[in-house]
């Protein structure tokens, strides 16, 4: 799975770009907000990539920062919402606004969004609110991000998430995530090794 691509931008429109990375021109699907901020053809291009597989195709889509990604996977994770419609969306309103759209339950506001109307608005108020409360206890745990760059890492040299989540809690339990993560990432590299 492609979660991260960095590479020389070649092509640009408002809801696409496609990257030349050592001759291979990947292309990804982006939202308005991403499109204002990567630059101009030719620049380097750092995108984080969701990569949706389905029986036909591969399609990516890219997102100038991981919680633009993260708020996407959310909403694509609501029944009715596709990856095209969620797009949308974030086109049609800044990430923070949207998650305090989303936490004040603003029907209306999510609802000034373009393509979306009020039951649509309300499902995503309503599932959401629930998904974004419990982030932000998680986040606020201690070693919360150290255990994330741990997973993603483990899991971009060929892991699966299952094998790696159990080995990356144990590690932290035994260092602690004041340990750093390179050491980190050798012990759990060891204690894979075992299984």
């Amino acid at each position: 799975m492609i979660a991260y691509l960095k590479g020389k931008m070649i092509q640009k429109s408002p809801d696409q770009i496609i990257l030349d990375i050592g001759g291979v021109g990947y292309q990804a699907w982006i939202p308005l907000s991403t499109y204002l901020k990567v630059g101009e053809v030719q620049d380097t291009v750092e995108l984080f990539i969701y990569t949706q597989l389905s029986d036909n195709s591969l399609s990516l889509y890219g997102f100038s920062t991981e919680e633009e990604k993260e708020i996407f996977k959310k909403l694509i994770s609501i029944s009715g919402i596709g990856p095209k419609i969620a797009l949308n969306i974030l086109s049609g309103i800044q990430t923070s606004d949207l998650e305090k759209a989303i936490k004040q339950s603003d029907v209306t506001r999510i609802s000034l969004i373009p393509g979306i109307g009020k039951k649509t608005a309300m499902r995503i108020a309503m599932e959401l609110q629930e998904k974004l409360d419990k982030k932000e206890k998680i986040i606020h745990s201690p070693g919360f991000q150290e255990k994330e760059n741990l997973i993603s890492s483990l899991m971009n040299m060929g892991f699966k998430r299952k094998e790696v989540v159990k080995i990356v809690d144990h590690t932290l339990q035994t260092l602690s995530p004041e340990a750093g993560f390179e050491k980190l990432l050798r012990e759990s590299l060891k204690r894979l090794s075992k299984v």
